[in-house]
């Protein structure tokens, strides 16, 4: 009986936080779903289609168009948002002097509104006055269209999320390396092993965990990507547009139908959902 009652009690602690995560979690979820088998907007009442959303999603160009720019841009990402804050928390972590200084100038980024962070972007890449050109133009180099060019967009739209999330990962990173044990890199040293040696044999393996689980984060979350494509080069631009651009496309700009948005994004929760799944088992299979 006792146990019955402190049973109890804890669902009456917990009943708060589980009704706002039902409520503002799983419901959204499930009525996305649902959504996704409805034809949905703003002039008529719900009906019911049925796959009719999926066959029409499938039978879009842009459909293609968009999965590809998403995987183009993760991989992108992954080789400048992912390896590029390992490096640097490596540097930082051998810094002696100024080292508080030198994260907060990596973390500072991180402390932007996001909308802020992409609108200064933008003015950098202001093919008129931008910050970038002027650059280029006073080293009498040719100047580039940044985002409006075919060749730089994607390239251009990954440097801004690299920047504005790079503070974090290497933070991660650096709470990971304070806790390697100092004597493994001094048995190495003592073995003669450089620099490129410690960190190969004594760095990547105590960080394997880190990194597997960042490998991880990094995916799902440049997989979501919008705020840069749409702000930078509109939800119209077939080099730029992602999977989150062309549901935003479909349920405010030029099909209206919030079942044709909730199809594509139930179509992007199971990708994601598949991928996790298959790396968890992955990377437990290699662990043990």
């Amino acid at each position: 009986m006792r146990k019955l009652t402190d049973n109890l009690r804890a669902y009456a602690f917990l009943a708060a936080g589980l009704l706002c995560f039902g409520l503002f979690s799983w419901y959204p979820l499930v009525r996305g779903v649902l959504l996704s088998f409805q034809q949905v907007n703003f002039v008529t009442d719900p009906q019911w289609v049925g796959l009719d959303n999926f066959r029409v999603l499938f039978a879009d160009p842009l459909f293609v168009t968009a999965w590809k720019n998403t995987l183009l841009f993760t991989g992108i990402a992954l080789v400048f948002g992912y390896l590029l804050p390992f490096a640097i928390a490596i540097l930082l972590n051998e810094l002696r002097h100024f080292q508080a200084f030198f994260r907060i100038a990596v973390y500072l980024p991180v402390m932007l509104p996001p909308i802020v962070v992409v609108l200064l972007w933008q003015f950098f890449y202001d093919p008129g006055n931008g910050l970038f050109n002027a650059i280029l133009s006073g080293l009498h180099l040719p100047e580039s269209q940044w985002t409006q060019s075919p060749r730089t967009a994607m390239l251009s739209l990954v440097l801004v999320s690299t920047w504005a999330n790079l503070g974090g990962a290497t933070l991660i990173y650096l709470a990971g390396l304070g806790n390697i044990p100092g004597e493994l890199y001094e048995a190495a040293e003592l073995d003669g092993a450089s620099v490129w040696q410690r960190i190969r044999h004594v760095t990547i393996p105590q960080m394997r965990f880190v990194l597997l689980v960042l490998l991880l984060l990094q995916v799902i979350a440049t997989m979501q990507v919008f705020l840069e494509p749409y702000q930078l080069t509109g939800t119209s631009n077939p080099d730029t547009i992602t999977v989150m651009v062309l549901i935003y496309r479909y349920a405010f700009t030029v099909n209206n139908d919030f079942g044709l948005a909730a199809a594509m994004s139930v179509l992007l929760f199971l990708v994601l959902g598949l991928f996790s799944a298959l790396y968890l088992r992955l990377t437990r299979s290699a662990a043990d």
